[in-house]
Order: C-alpha cells, then sequence, then structure tokens
C-alpha cells in the first residue's frame, strides 16, 4: 500500500512533545522524512529517537531568525527542499486581565506570531511547488476562554496570516497554506496549564471534557491524522481553510 507522504521532505517546529511529536511520527509512518525543532536538546534527541531514522533533530528557537536560517539553510544543503512545513511551535500561559505584564505579552507573541511569519517566511524560497504549510490554530482563536486573551489573540493572528498568504505568493509554485486547529488535546502544555498538582490537572481536564459535544478531550494522533491529510494530495484543493480538530466545541 502506497503511503501519502512518500519521499517528502517535511518540517515540524516544535516537535519534541504533543501534538508535535505525535505528527512528526505520524509522517514519518506515511514515508516522509522529518526534521523536527525544539528548544531543549534532551528532549529533542529523545523524540527523534523515539521516531526512528527518518527523523533528523534541530535544536531551534523559532523566536530567533538566525536559528531559523540554519535550519534552513542545512535543509536546503541536505534535500534542497521542503514539501510539508508543519509550523507548530509555540505555547502560552493563562493570565486574567488586570495581571497581564509585558513580558507575558512578548513571549507570547515572539512564540506564537513572530516564530510563525519568520519561520514561514524564512523557509519560502525552498519550499517546493505544491508544498503544503500547515499552521497550528487553535479554538482560542475563535472563541472566549477566560485569562486566556493573549494567546487567543496570538492564534487569532495566526489565522489571519493563512488568510492573506494564499494572496501573496505566486499562484504557479501551488503551494497551499492551512491551518489546523486543536480544540483540548491531552498534551503535557495542555495539563501544565493547571500546574504540578495530579488532581488539579484532572479536574481542569474534566472540566474541558465536559465543554465539548463529544463528552472527551482529544488526543494528539488525532490532530497528526488531520495533519497528514492536510499535507497530502488528499488535500490538493484545500487551501486558506481552518481545519478544527476539536470534538465539536468550536461549532456550539
Amino acid at each position: 500500500m502506497s503511503r501519502k507522504l512518500e519521499n517528502k521532505i517535511a518540517v515540524v517546529t516544535g516537535g519534541s512533545t504533543g501534538i508535535g511529536l505525535a505528527t512528526a511520527r505520524q509522517f514519518a509512518l506515511e514515508g516522509a522524512k522529518v526534521y523536527i525543532t525544539g528548544r531543549r536538546k534532551a528532549e529533542l534527541d529523545a523524540a527523534a529517537a523515539s521516531i526512528g531514522p527518518q527523523a533528523v533533530a534541530m535544536q531551534v528557537d523559532s523566536s530567533k531568525p538566525a536559528d531559523l536560517q540554519h535550519l534552513v539553510d542545512t535543509i536546503q544543503g541536505a534535500d534542497g527542499r521542503i514539501d510539508v512545513l508543519f509550523v507548530n511551535a509555540g505555547g502560552g500561559s493563562m493570565i486574567p486581565l488586570g495581571g497581564i505584564t509585558e513580558e507575558h505579552f512578548d513571549d507570547t507573541f515572539n512564540r506564537n506570531v513572530k516564530g510563525t511569519l519568520f519561520t514561514v517566511q524564512t523557509a519560502l524560497p525552498i519550499l517546493a511547488d505544491g508544498a503544503s504549510v500547515i499552521l497550528t490554530g487553535s479554538t482560542a482563536g475563535s472563541s472566549g476562554t477566560p485569562a486566556f486573551s493573549v494567546y487567543a489573540a496570538t492564534k487569532a493572528a495566526v489565522r489571519s496570516f493563512v488568510r492573506n498568504w494564499i494572496l501573496d505568493v505566486d499562484k504557479a509554485r501551488k503551494i497551499r497554506f492551512n491551518t489546523l486547529s486543536p480544540g483540548p488535546i491531552h498534551t503535557p502544555g495542555l495539563v501544565d496549564l493547571a500546574g504540578p498538582d495530579a488532581a488539579q490537572q484532572q479536574g481542569l481536564l474534566d472540566y474541558l471534557a465536559s465543554q465539548v459535544p463529544m463528552g472527551r478531550v482529544g488526543e494528539p494522533a488525532e490532530v497528526a491524522k488531520a495533519a497528514v491529510f492536510l499535507a497530502s494530495d488528499d488535500a490538493s484543493f484545500v487551501n486558506g481553510s481552518e481545519l478544527f480538530v476539536d470534538g465539536g466545541a468550536a461549532q456550539v
């Protein structure tokens, strides 16, 4: 049986854990060579080892243009192109209006907005004709969440990037841009929002599950399979879209 990403060169930023790791693993299973990036070398190397020989780990801080240029130069030298770019690096924390600091704002926007913009712009010259660019959005970007306004604003910006970039790139290159927006997904990043206490973490998961029409939180592998669809030729006429993987949470 043919694999959907056979001989493709894929990049997953923020690939050392959670959705990024699950997606990198699924891309590799579908035949791609996968470059994964992250800021923490030990976790990144462990993630690459868990994926197997098709994974290449590169320590990159996506908010630093010099790191991104080194990533792109390395890929260009080794493989000459990028067929799939999954821009997943980022994150956020919960602080309500009245407590938001300049440091919190700058850190969140640098990771989620600046990092996304310059990852794509730096990679643009070596994106293959027909490449798929996938940005990680969030249901938070289109709905309200207490104490999460700064993170939500960054994800609304990510969605806006996609709507505009499909008009910026030469149509002859046939590059597709789409947003993949998870709802609550059982990842380390999500449970860490509740702090280190296990009971509080479970309480957060239970609360989030109660807000989802399907009655549960999602798993990283479920997002990864949606990413494979957007990355593959199965989505050849899908462009500028926002695909929710959220159990229906953003639809009610």
